[in-house]
C-alpha cells in the first residue's frame, strides 16, 4: 500500500509526533510511507525521522530557507478550511488552505491518514476521489469544545474511518455522533522496547513524567508524597517535564514543594530526551492526572519494569493497567489513596519486584509492530472494500456532493454565528 500522513509538525515534539512516527517507521517496513508534515520551522526532525519514510513539508518557516513561505501574502489570513474550534487554529491560514487542497487533490496514495481534528476535516473535504480517508483522535472527543464537536459531527461522515486510541473514546464516537457507513475503530499508541536494561526495583526512587500542567496534578502527587516520606523518608520523588511559557505551573509546584518541607525529597527534573535512563533509575512510577487521552508515559513506565500508581482517570489507564497485577488504579484527586497505593510498592520489596516485572511482560502488547500490523489490517480491508468498483465510485461520487452541498450551507451558517458572537462579545467589551 502506499500510505501518507498529514502531520501538522512533524520538526518539533510532542506525543502526536512520536507516534506516528513509531507507526509509520513500522508500516515502512512493508509498504511505501510519507508523512507530509504542514509546517517545517527546522533543517530536521527533533525526534529523528523514521527509517524508510519520505518526509515531505507543505509551508516552509525556516528564515534561511530560499523557500521561506512567512512573508507570503496569505500566511497573515485567517484560514477557513482549517475549524476555528481546533486549538490550532491560529497557526493556520488561506495559505495553509490552499497548500493543503493542492496536496489532498494531487496525492498519489491509497490511504491517506490525518493525526488531529483540523487536518481529519481537510482530509475528508479536498481528498481526491479513490482514496481512502482515515482521521486519527489522538485525544477524545469529550475534550473537544462544542465549536469543534459541531464541525467533527458535520465533515466526518465523508471519512472512511476514525480511529481512537482507547476502547471508551470509540464507544463516544458512536454513541456521540452519527457517522453511518464510517469505521470506528480503537488502536492504541505503539511504544518500543527500552534501549537499556529494565529496573532492578531496588532504586528508592518514585518517577513521574509530562508536561508541568494543571491537568497532571502534579500538585496532588506532592501532597501525597508528603504522606510517603512521613512513613519512609529514605524515598524520593522525580518529576520530569517542561514547564508552560509562562512558567506559572512550575513556579507554583516548586512554592509545594518549600511549603511542605519537601525539597530534599521531591525534585523538579525538567524535561528529558530519551527519558527512558531516567524511568529504570526509580522502582515505582506515578500518575496523578484528572484526565489522559491514552496515557504514553504509563506503557513507557511499565515497559522499563516500573509498577505505575495512576489515577483512574478517563480514557486511557483503565485500559493499560491491570489493578492488583503490574499496578494501582485509585480515584481521581485522592491524594490519600494515591500515598497508600505508593506505600503498598515501597513497604513490600517482593510485591514490587513481582509488579515490576508483570508490568514489563504486560507491556509488549503496545510493541510497534503489534500495533503497526492491527492498523495494516484496518487499512488493507478499507482499500480493499473500497471505491475500487463502479458501485463505490457512484457511493463515493454521492457522498462528495451531499458532503459539498452539506458544507456550503455549514460554512454560511457558521460565519453568520461567528460574526454575531464577535459583535456581542464587543458590545459587552464597550
Amino acid at each position: 500500500m502506499r500510505i501518507s500522513f498529514l502531520l501538522h509538525n512533524a520538526y518539533g515534539i510532542g506525543g502526536t509526533i512520536r507516534t506516528t512516527f513509531n507507526l509509520a517507521g513500522e508500516l515502512a517496513r512493508r509498504h511505501d510511507v510519507e508523512i507530509v508534515s504542514v509546517f517545517r520551522h527546522r533543517e530536521e526532525p527533533t525526534l529523528g525521522a523514521p527509517a524508510g519514510v519520505t518526509m515531505k513539508h507543505l509551508v516552509d518557516l525556516r528564515r534561511n530557507s530560499p523557500t521561506y513561505d512567512g512573508g507570503h501574502p496569505d500566511y497573515t489570513r485567517p484560514a477557513r478550511v482549517f475549524p476555528q474550534g481546533d486549538s490550532r487554529w491560529r497557526q493556520y491560514s488561506r495559505l495553509t488552505d490552499a497548500r493543503i487542497a493542492a496536496h489532498l487533490r494531487s496525492v498519489d496514495a491509497d490511504v491517506v491518514i490525518g493525526t488531529r481534528p483540523g487536518l481529519n476535516v481537510h482530509i475528508a473535504r479536498q481528498t481526491r476521489r479513490g482514496t481512502v480517508r482515515v482521521g486519527q483522535e489522538h485525544l477524545t472527543l469529550g475534550s473537544h469544545g462544542y465549536r469543534l464537536r459541531r464541525e467533527i459531527g458535520f465533515r466526518y461522515p465523508l471519512l472512511d474511518a476514525v480511529t481512537t486510541v482507547t476502547e471508551a473514546d470509540a464507544r463516544a464516537y458512536r454513541k456521540g455522533l452519527k457517522l453511518p457507513g464510517v469505521r470506528i475503530e480503537a488502536v492504541p499508541n505503539s511504544v518500543p522496547a527500552p534501549t537499556v536494561p529494565p529496573a532492578d526495583s531496588t532504586a528508592k526512587v518514585v518517577v513521574a513524567a509530562g508536561r508541568l500542567t494543571r491537568v497532571k496534578r502534579y500538585d496532588l502527587l506532592i501532597e501525597a508524597f508528603a504522606k510517603v516520606v512521613a512513613a519512609r523518608p529514605d524515598w524520593r520523588l522525580r518529576i520530569y517535564g517542561a514547564g508552560d511559557a509562562t512558567g506559572n505551573e512550575k513556579n507554583a509546584l516548586r512554592a509545594l514543594i518549600e511549603e511542605r518541607g519537601l525539597h530534599n525529597h521531591v525534585h523538579l527534573m525538567g524535561p528529558a530526551h530519551p527519558l527512558e535512563p531516567e524511568w529504570v533509575k526509580g522502582s515505582v512510577a506515578a500518575v496523578t492526572s484528572r484526565l489522559e487521552s491514552f496515557g504514553m508515559t504509563i506503557v513507557e513506565a511499565m515497559r522499563c519494569g516500573l509498577p505505575v500508581v495512576s489515577t483512574d482517570c478517563p480514557h486511557g489507564p483503565r485500559e493499560i493497567i491491570e489493578d492488583g497485577v503490574d499496578g494501582h488504579l485509585v480515584p481521581v484527586g485522592d491524594a490519600d489513596a494515591v500515598a497508600e497505593a505508593l506505600l503498598s510498592l515501597i513497604q513490600d520489596d517482593d510485591l514490587r519486584r513481582r509488579m515490576g516485572q508483570a508490568a514489563l511482560t504486560a507491556s509488549r502488547r503496545f510493541d510497534p509492530d503489534r500495533i503497526a500490523r492491527r492498523h495494516e489490517a484496518l487499512l488493507t480491508e478499507l482499500v480493499e472494500r473500497g471505491p475500487g468498483t463502479e458501485r463505490g465510485r457512484s457511493r463515493s461520487r454521492t457522498r462528495d456532493l451531499l458532503h459539498r452541498a452539506r458544507g456550503a450551507v455549514l460554512d454560511t451558517a457558521y460565519g453568520v454565528r461567528y460574526r454575531a458572537a464577535d459583535t456581542l462579545r464587543k458590545g459587552r467589551s464597550a
